[in-house]
């Protein structure tokens, strides 16, 4: 009986509660009645903020925008979905936030506005937007949307997007080597680095992607670099056209906002940002000559014999993929090679530097060592399911190292050994976006360890080549001791150039194609990887003599100079085109080693102070409005301006020439600029033109870099009225030394008047150049000088023999004045 009990009172507690019930409750098999929709999510309204150090925090009650201050100039934005940022991690940036930099918080009704002495970023508080003004309180950029996102359910994270208003006057410039117009506006383009042989124009994406990009509305400049290595787009005023879109695949919603006002600072800002290039071994500024492939050793040497034979300038040689044992990294194939290592160091004492090609495949071969020593330590990239990514590439069946974990960098660092004591003197990085033949790339689900913050290839794709050079830099920076490591990549991503030059991959022997590498260098510079060049007549195809001296010509003023080509076509010499052609090119050349010390003090405006090498006429007129649209024209370095030719046959083309006065090189013919000229283009010139006011030093023709101790160092001063500013630049030419100060950077400041112009001349580091002397030489002066003093005392006027007037004074004056 009292079982029984027992058992009902227990049956009773299992009865539902009609409490319960009439509160809503139920029992269904599945308690989730609506899954949520994967949609876009916008930002809403600000609900409050805190502040870390120089960060705030702005939330909107669950997501969470990081507003950063970098410099007085560069703010940084990030965007938590879900209010957990990612690790503050970059491959791309070397700078962090300055230490005294002066910012405060303003808050009124409507925004929240953090403020520095040069840049205010204003946070709407109604719909979250984001804008930036000046200094005058002046909007540059803003918000067309909030921010936005959409989860990402195959892979986790989000897509990430930005949409600001695009003003109707606004260009837009940057993104790399993009094949098309030097204006982005109107265009949409991808970032995914890709192996694109023979590419067309508007062809995208290449080889490249820097994420970084130039607005300039109303005359001011502005910068957004969009620092994530996902596969990203760009929509600049192509779908909508008062629209400007950035978005990614995953990743962060992270940007640097980068204030101007001129083209000039956003760009010397980014450096700040990324770095800047070291300074090259001299040597590497020269002539270089490349063929897929120069084999076996008789024919290396034959093509060096030919050079000194002929006179031609030339300092590197370089030998492609078939130098190596079945394509094996590192090796030596001892058939077409049987004594590197004596070749090396006779091309060496003709004053010919050794470059070879390293890729990132290594071949599956047990009895390989490279690839026994990478598969022994783990160093190659795995699949998701931890089988090994392997892809077929020049050796055949390849692994591939995850160049994002730094154990590995280390090992690739050091297995350029060898090559190092066998001479090498500079190393080529090819392939490594990654290409895979057949499928493109490595599969979305590869791992990599990407410095402990791990990642698939999604992540990692865009900087696999970035990493592959850094290990090949920091590896040979160690080899080679004190010397300077000369590296060069196809593949890239914002910040390489710390670490390498790079060239724009496999072009095409066509006139757009020489048109198209025209665009490119100008963009590679104002992006932060100034050294750069194109395959001189063109990598695959077949160029006439025309086209290939018209390329050289344009090579003089590509920041690197090298001719490469395929093996399937004509020979690429300077002499390969008949005895015409070669005279012009041997010119052109001859005219690139006269131009390497201003060249060189170029470089160091570039490393120094963050400068591009090329600067497209837009950089260097910015207010003039129709200025924005030119292309064909840009300056090599500060004082010297060229404009290639880029059609058969032309017999002359119209040149813009910006403010200032200006002289044609060949003839001294001085124009005055902020017009349009028309200019005759004989086949043995090019237009290029120095500006009035500079000085621009020179060296007598060399075969190669070095071959002469220069002991008197020309100067050309080109008369301009007003005062004007001009550097020249020396240190040891090859070693790390001038980053103790061991370097001499000479600055002249040049007065011109009706009747007089005096100079004055300054310098800083600890350097004594070689030259103790200069011959200054006087071009377009208005009066003829009839007496010059120099700290003082009068020196003789001097004519050379050819009748042009010159005076030789030391090269440690302090004044100069001539009448």
């Amino acid at each position: 009986m009292a079982d029984t009990t027992r058992k009902e009172d227990f049956a009773k507690d299992l009865l539902p509660n009609p409490e319960a019930i009439e509160d809503g409750m139920h029992h269904v098999n599945n308690p989730v009645l609506d899954l949520p929709r994967i949609e876009k999510q916008y930002l809403a309204d600000v609900k409050g903020y805190s502040q870390e150090g120089n960060a705030f925090y702005f939330t909107d009650g669950r997501s969470k925008v990081e507003v950063k201050v970098f410099s007085e100039e560069i703010i940084r934005i990030r965007l938590a979905p879900e209010g957990s940022f990612l690790a503050d991690f970059s491959y791309a940036t070397s700078f962090k936030e300055d230490q005294f930099v002066s910012f405060d918080l303003l808050e009124n009704d409507t925004y929240y506005q953090v403020r520095t002495n040069s840049v205010s970023c204003n946070i709407r508080k109604d719909n979250f937007f984001i804008s930036f003004s000046d200094e005058e309180n002046a909007i540059v950029n803003t918000d067309f949307a909030a921010m936005h996102w959409e989860e990402n359910p195959d892979y986790g994270g989000y897509y990430v997007y930005c949409t600001k208003e695009a003003k109707a006057d606004e260009a837009f410039y940057g993104l790399g080597d993009k094949a098309t117009n030097l204006n982005l506006r109107g265009k949409r383009v991808k970032n995914w680095n890709s192996d694109t042989y023979s590419y067309a124009f508007n062809q995208d994406p290449l080889y490249k992607t820097v994420p970084f990009y130039i607005g300039v509305t109303e005359n001011k400049a502005y910068g957004i670099f969009f620092d994530n290595t996902f596969k990203t787009f760009f929509d600049f005023a192509g779908e909508h056209q008062n629209q400007t879109s950035f978005w990614s695949e995953g990743g962060e919603l992270q940007y640097y906002y980068i204030h101007g006002p001129k083209m000039m600072d956003v760009i010397k800002r980014y450096h700040k940002l990324t770095g800047t290039h070291y300074m090259p071994a001299m040597w590497a500024l020269g002539y270089h000559q490349c063929r897929w492939s120069y084999y076996p050793e008789n024919k290396v040497r034959e093509v060096a014999y030919e050079f000194r034979k002929r006179e031609i300038p030339c300092d590197a040689i370089y030998l492609d993929i078939d130098y190596m044992d079945g394509y094996r990294c590192f090796t030596w194939n001892k058939r077409y090679f049987p004594d590197p290592k004596k070749m090396i160091a006779d091309l060496n004492a003709n004053g010919f530097k050794t470059v070879v090609m390293i890729d990132p495949g290594i071949k599956v071969d047990d009895s390989y060592w490279v690839f026994k020593q990478g598969k022994e330590n783990n160093y190659f990239c795995r699949r998701g399911d931890d089988y090994f990514m392997e892809g077929f590439v020049w050796p055949g069946r390849c692994q591939f190292p995850d160049f994002t974990n730094p154990e590995v960098r280390t090992w690739w660092g050091t297995l350029y050994k060898g090559l190092v004591e066998d001479g090498v003197a500079g190393f080529w990085n090819d392939m490594n976006e990654p290409a895979v033949f057949g499928r493109g790339t490595f599969p979305d689900d590869v791992r990599h360890q990407f410095e402990g913050h791990r990642g698939s290839h999604r992540k990692a794709h865009n900087i696999y080549g970035m990493q592959m050079v850094r290990a090949t830099y920091d590896g040979l920076k160690k080899l080679y001791k004190n010397k300077r490591p000369f590296t060069i990549t196809r593949a890239a991503y914002a910040g390489t150039q710390r670490y390498s030059s790079v060239w724009t991959g496999d072009n095409i022997a066509t006139w757009e194609h020489l048109r198209i590498g025209t665009l490119q260098l100008q963009r590679l510079s104002v992006s932060g990887l100034s050294f750069c060049g194109t395959d001189i007549g063109g990598f695959t195809g077949e160029p006439d003599g025309e086209l290939y001296t018209r390329w050289m010509q344009f090579g003089v003023f590509s920041p690197f100079m090298r001719v490469h080509s395929a093996g399937d076509t004509r020979d690429r010499e300077p002499w390969s085109f008949g005895p015409e052609w070669e005279a012009i090119c041997k010119k052109f050349i001859e005219l690139r080693y006269k131009l390497l010390p201003y060249i060189y003090s170029t470089y160091w405006l570039q490393h120094k102070y963050g400068e591009p090498i090329l600067r497209p006429v837009a950089m260097m007129e910015q207010h003039i409005q129709k200025n924005l649209q030119r292309e064909e024209e840009f300056a090599f370095g500060p004082n010297i301006l060229v404009s290639p030719v880029l059609h058969p046959g032309q017999q002359n083309k119209i040149v813009y020439l910006p403010e200032g006065t200006w002289y044609y090189y060949f003839d001294d013919t001085v124009y005055p600029g902020g017009s349009e000229i028309t200019i005759d283009t004989p086949l043995d010139e090019m237009p290029f033109f120095i500006r009035g006011g500079s000085i621009i030093p020179e060296y007598p023709v060399m075969q190669f870099t070095g071959e002469q101790k220069v002991e008197v160092l020309k100067l050309n001063l080109y008369y301009a009225e007003g005062q004007t500013e001009s550097n020249l630049y020396s240190d040891h030419g090859e070693t790390f030394a001038y980053e103790q100060g061991v370097y001499v950077e000479k600055h002249f400041i040049v007065n011109g008047e009706a009747q007089q112009v005096s100079i004055i001349q300054g310098e800083e580091g600890m350097y004594s150049p070689y030259y103790t002397d200069y011959n200054l030489y006087l071009h377009g002066f208005p009066f003829v000088p009839k007496q010059v003093v120099v700290d003082g005392a009068k020196v003789a006027l001097q004519q050379d023999e050819e009748g042009k007037t010159f005076v030789k004074v030391v090269q440690d004056f302090r004044k100069i004045n001539i009448q």
